[in-house]
């Protein structure tokens, strides 16, 4: 809740900055922006090759049935989340936005005092790709030894995002904000906040009454029951803002459900790191609010957007434990696939931030469900 009271300073610094600073201080903002704006592009690489990379390495040995099914509902949870969130979006936003725009693009002339680029060691697919091959050579062979330099470089890019560009991020924002009132745009995209973000607290509870519902049903449960017991995990998720450190209530949860023991200490931490059904809504909605309420963007086909949900199933595996972790795994994503430029960037990460806690909650919530079905399947097994 520090982060989000920190990221609404921002906003209303930098909208105040913009409108009483004179330009030479706007510029001076805008230059904290830029240098940030850089080291985040560095980042995003190192963060896919190492939480990838380690998270892969590290999925569990001697349960091979618990994990194959575990890994395909956390898997499919995920995409099929998305395309119902894109599904929804595609409907709903044109006739909430009410002719409001979004100007991802600054008309301004601001400028910034240091023109410095910090170049990523490799692009996005590079590291996915070597991600997957070093992950699952580490993981075949037992090389504990590059396992170690792997987490090890997990915990030095997981330290620089919640020591330095989590805390940074405000000042981003304000940056953003500042330019967007120099340009006079800024009150439009206010108001385009909180269509979306009513739009993606909506896709969430629904998402999770599509899953209680069906699990309810096809499960013979009742699932006001299912989610009752789920509910301590939600709350907890939401003070949190870490489907980690809210593992021990939803095991608690799941077990509350009839959950094997066995099942429920497998799945459930598991889960944690591999399902992000929540976050990959959130992601899915504002990105494709970005880009309906943008001018000068053009929204994808289903078609189009399928690959991108596809490929934020896995961008997203043991994303960081710090708040915000996912969209900073996903931005390689929306600059490679979605072509999004800096300014879109700034308002994904404004967007999302803005409403971390309830994504986490979704995401454990779901957690649930797919303890449920693995349990109910591994009796066959």
């Amino acid at each position: 809740m520090k982060l989000i009271l920190k990221l609404i300073a921002g906003i209303v610094a930098g909208i105040l900055a913009g409108l009483y600073l004179p330009l030479i201080g706007v510029e001076l903002l805008y230059t904290v922006k830029e240098l940030i704006g850089q080291l985040i592009s560095f980042t995003i690489p190192l963060i896919i090759l190492f939480f990838i990379a380690s998270g892969i390495a590290g999925l569990p040995k001697g349960s091979g049935h618990l994990l194959g099914k575990t890994v395909g509902f956390a898997y499919g949870s995920t995409v099929i989340a998305g395309t119902l969130a894109f599904l929804l979006v595609s409907t709903v936003i044109p006739f909430l936005s009410g002719g409001i725009t979004f100007e991802a693009e600054s008309a301004t002339q601001v400028g910034s005092f240091i023109d410095l680029e910090i170049p990523p060691l490799m692009g996005v697919m590079t590291a996915l790709m070597s991600a997957f091959i070093f992950g699952i050579g580490m993981s075949q062979l037992e090389l504990t030894t590059l396992k170690t330099v792997s987490d090890q470089g997990r915990d030095i890019v997981d330290g620089l995002l919640s020591k330095v560009i989590i805390p940074a991020l405000p000042f981003y924002i304000a940056g953003v904000f500042a330019e967007m009132t120099v340009a006079g745009t800024v009150v439009d995209t206010l108001q385009a906040f909180g269509v979306v973000l009513i739009a993606a607290l909506v896709m969430h509870w629904l998402w999770l009454t599509v899953l209680y519902v069906s699990t309810g049903l096809l499960l013979k449960r009742n699932p006001i029951e299912l989610i009752k017991n789920m509910l301590p995990a939600y709350f907890t998720a939401l003070g949190t803002m870490s489907s980690a450190a809210t593992i021990p209530v939803s095991l608690q949860s799941s077990k509350s459900n009839g959950v094997k023991e066995d099942v429920a200490n497998f799945t459930v931490p598991l889960c944690a790191t591999i399902h992000l059904s929540g976050s990959t809504i959130t992601i899915v909605t504002c990105a494709m609010a970005v880009m309906f309420l943008s001018p000068s963007m053009q929204a994808p086909s289903l078609m189009g957007m399928l690959p991108f949900i596809m490929m934020l199933g896995v961008v997203m595996i043991a994303a960081p434990g710090a708040p915000g972790g996912a969209v900073m795994s996903a931005l390689g994503l929306l600059t490679t696939m979605l072509g999004f430029n800096e300014g879109a960037v700034a308002l994904m990460i404004a967007l999302y931030l803005a409403q971390d806690s309830f994504g986490t909650a979704c995401n454990v919530t779901g957690d649930g469900v797919i303890a449920l079905w693995v349990d109910r399947f591994s009796e066959k097994a």
